[in-house]
């Protein structure tokens, strides 16, 4: 399965110059995404994850079909003020700004295995981030997986963790 086939890029969005890689096409098409989530599990797997952590918002949508399909739990990193009850928050620059993200206070044990999953690796500040989160609140950030990865950005040399990619865009 050719994923680049099922990806499609939206230019100047968000913002003038920015090529944005949208996944909704490949989501809409069951046979790649079925075939996403079994490459995904088979490169996670290997970590022995307790937990994974879907990061905002397209994170979630990777992550909760992988967390049943390895019969571990799934928690959500979020936004400032989006989750309910006591919430753990790191905040952090980005290429084109600030954000802070939360996790709720009791969303994995101390010493748990989490491997971290998002839609896109770019620079690696917002992976970065939630691996400083959840290393904050105690887990032990076992890997990172995402299903695009931007080569020239070098994200993935700012990490200090394994990290497992699909589809590699090299410009």
């Amino acid at each position: 399965m050719n994923f680049k086939d099922h990806i499609r890029g939206i230019p100047d969005f968000p913002k003038p110059g920015i090529l944005f890689y949208d996944i909704s096409t490949l989501l809409a098409h069951p046979a790649a995404w079925e075939a996403a989530v079994e490459q995904l599990a088979a490169a996670v797997a290997p970590y022995r994850p307790d937990v994974l952590a879907g990061i905002e918002a397209r994170g979630f949508l990777i992550a909760a079909p992988l967390a049943l399909r390895l019969g571990c739990g799934f928690f959500m990193m979020r936004k400032a003020g989006k989750l309910p009850g006591e919430t753990v928050g790191y905040s952090y620059e980005l290429e084109y700004g600030a954000d802070t993200i939360e996790v709720q206070g009791d969303s994995m044990a101390p010493g748990q295995r989490v491997v971290l999953l998002d839609d896109l690796l770019a620079t690696g500040g917002t992976l970065q981030a939630a691996i400083n989160l959840v290393r904050k609140v105690g887990g032990h950030v076992a890997a990172a997986a995402c299903l695009i990865e931007l080569t020239f950005l070098a994200g993935r040399q700012k990490l200090d963790v394994p990290i497992e990619t699909l589809v590699r865009f090299d410009d």
